[in-house]
């Protein structure tokens, strides 16, 4: 549709949860223990890795970055999500709500493409253990790292110069909690036919690309473990990848549900709930899930606690 008027939105409703008041107060207090909850586990994980000798592989260097991305998505989201909760006005800036989205898709994307990377890592782990110190060296590792952010820094670009660019000229109310793409384009006054395209064409390869890659991976993963001679082996071999098996299901799960299909105006509903699995519910998860199937992490953890038990009783 056309421009109705040279009237621009300065500002967007954020419609989120439509309850009553004291559903909203319970809502409030639930994600923000979710949000504590994700902000120390991921900081613990963080803390461990950067302290702990017995951490200091390309695993858990991969593992700490996707900790550090964890927390940043939930900071993107949540806290404007639980200031609403508590607020009569719903409401976001223009520019707040862009850099809004931005953020949470170069993370979101960023996250997507660091998890094919650690998938890559456990086949090179599982498959080549003899060259493994020599395929993934510090150097190696850090590249892949860099590389997932930058994946993640131009794969979103393209599409927000085009938003930002896009006439917004009322209605200004967005049927989600936070700024998500599809209810934004659908605010837009003028046809987003293309621009829906352009970011279903982006979001294919950079979700389902990594996805192959991860794919690819396990599949030879899976036929290596097989192959191993005994039954204690192969189990090992398994719990060194079930922590990131998981977190993959859920991650690509979740995401290719949402943003994965040509046209999201639909459902909104259901993807609000989806999209409370990325944005809050996985970054508590993954720490929880990532040290209880560990045992170096949990270790680790125990050791710290430990240590930080005996300086207080030497302390007093």
């Amino acid at each position: 549709m056309e421009a109705r008027n040279g009237t621009r939105v300065t500002e967007f409703i954020l419609i989120g949860f439509p309850s009553p008041r004291e559903v909203e107060i319970v809502l409030f207090m639930l994600f923000f223990i979710i949000l504590v909850v994700a902000m120390i586990g991921n900081s613990i994980i963080i803390t461990l890795i950067c302290t702990d000798y017995r951490l200091q592989s390309p695993m858990y260097f991969f593992l700490c970055n996707l900790s550090l991305i964890e927390i940043l998505i939930t900071m993107t989201v949540v806290p404007k999500m639980l200031e609403n909760f508590l607020s009569e006005r719903k409401t976001i800036s223009f520019y707040g709500c862009l850099a809004q989205s931005y953020f949470y898709f170069l993370l979101g994307c960023s996250e997507y493409v660091l998890l094919a990377m650690m998938s890559y890592d456990r086949y090179v782990a599982i498959c080549y253990p003899l060259s493994y110190s020599t395929i993934m060296n510090g150097k190696v590792c850090i590249w892949l790292v860099v590389g997932s952010w930058m994946g993640g820094f131009f794969s979103i670009l393209v599409p927000t110069v085009i938003k930002l660019g896009l006439p917004y000229c009322g209605p200004n109310i967005i049927n989600h909690f936070f700024c998500d793409s599809a209810p934004l384009l659908h605010l837009a006054c003028t046809d987003i036919q293309l621009v829906e395209f352009i970011d279903f064409i982006i979001s294919l390869p950079v979700l389902l690309g990594s996805l192959l890659l991860t794919v690819i991976s396990y599949m030879y993963i899976i036929c290596t473990i097989i192959r191993i001679p005994s039954a204690k082996g192969r189990q090992k071999a398994f719990s060194t990848c079930a922590s990131h098996f998981t977190v993959v299901t859920i991650g690509y799960g979740t995401s290719i549900f949402i943003y994965v299909r040509p046209s999201q105006a639909s459902a909104m509903n259901l993807n609000k709930v989806a999209s409370l699995m990325t944005t809050a519910v996985t970054p508590m998860l993954n720490p929880l899930i990532f040290s209880l199937r560990n045992q170096k992490v949990k270790q680790a953890l125990k050791d710290s606690i430990a240590k930080c038990l005996g300086l207080i009783k030497h302390t007093v």
